[in-house]
């Protein structure tokens, strides 16, 4: 008698490595152009190029049956999407999903907090680079700092379960902020996260090797004030967070040169145009919009394709900062 296998319902790597957090970025469009996510001039994708919202929730659907258990809404900035606030409350209503959070730059939050805590979104990554309106200006191209001050005020008074700040440290552009963006997340018990610049796109604004600060000139300045004490908590994320004895707030580091976490990565992306990324740090990758129009509505296909795509992760990156950028596409590309 001949038997036919059952089909993997879970997502699991060549390398052993189970995968229960997807990152999808819903628009590769941004009201800011920071100088590490984005060229200047930017040529954004058509509107045909780019996933529905309806393909974006079979998608994440398809995700959360695999046993995916944690989904970060990315961008571009996520919130100028038009119609994201009808694709949140289906999310956050996906049995088996255990947290759908947000990265965003904060420009949209005063508007937009309660709406977004009320369809389920827990927890909210903010980028903050600088706490200098002019420098914030810089950094950002277009973005205005008191604006997403506000943000952070909007979010922490709807109530989500946690806030992180997320600041990409940069020798000579924010680096001598490190310690007023502690101070600024411990004033208002945020956590904070701070992040190794990703060679990822030709950007002219400045050169990576000089700019790079690593996590542990980061850590060195903290300490100098505040002792850092590392938690064995973890989230699914790669940030790796310390303690503060006088305070609530959580340090994190990520570190994709200095302290590789490969090893134990657990995360794919999909990028708006519906391409599945399996890695950060690779083209490694599988055309999801292609299916999702040739077989409309078809999960059980679509989940057979996921967990077949398990096969292209590799098993780490190879960022080298000297190096021309491997990797042309852009942050807002890739889905922050």
């Amino acid at each position: 008698m001949v038997t036919t296998k059952e089909p993997a319902r879970e997502l699991v790597d060549r390398f052993g490595r189970r995968v229960d957090y997807v990152r999808i970025s819903v628009t590769d469009r941004c009201d800011f152009r920071c100088v590490y996510c984005m060229s200047e001039r930017m040529t954004f994708l058509p509107r045909e190029a780019v996933l529905s919202l309806e393909e974006i929730e079979l998608v994440a659907r398809a995700f959360v049956n695999l046993g995916v258990r944690k989904i970060r809404l990315t961008g571009g900035e996520p919130l100028v999407r038009r119609g994201i606030e009808t694709l949140l409350p289906k999310l956050g209503a996906l049995q088996g999903l255990e947290e759908l959070v947000m990265t965003t730059n904060g420009s949209q939050l005063r508007r937009l907090a309660p709406q977004i805590r009320a369809a389920g979104v827990k927890r909210l990554n903010i980028s903050l680079d600088s706490l200098r309106p002019d420098r914030f200006r810089h950094i950002t191209r277009t973005g205005r700092l008191e604006q997403v001050l506000d943000g952070i005020e909007a979010a922490r008074e709807a109530g989500f379960e946690r806030i992180k700040l997320n600041s990409v440290v940069l020798k000579g552009r924010n680096a001598d902020e490190v310690l007023d963006l502690v101070d600024f997340a411990r004033e208002r018990a945020l956590d904070i996260s701070f992040i190794e610049e990703m060679p990822l796109g030709q950007i002219r604004e400045h050169d990576r090797h000089e700019t790079y600060c690593s996590s542990d000139e980061v850590r060195a300045l903290i300490e100098a004030r505040y002792p850092l004490t590392p938690m064995t908590q973890r989230t699914a994320g790669p940030s790796r967070y310390f303690s503060m004895a006088d305070s609530r707030s959580r340090i994190g580091f990520i570190s994709p040169h200095s302290h590789n976490f490969c090893h134990e990565c657990n995360r794919v992306r999909v990028t708006v145009e519906g391409r599945l990324l399996l890695c950060l740090g690779n083209e490694h990758s599988m055309d999801l919009r292609a299916l999702l129009r040739a077989y409309p509505g078809d999960i059980e296909r679509l989940e057979r394709a996921l967990v077949e795509a398990m096969d292209l992760k590799p098993e780490r990156h190879h960022f080298d900062l000297e190096a021309e950028p491997q990797i042309l596409r852009f942050m807002n590309m890739t889905g922050g």
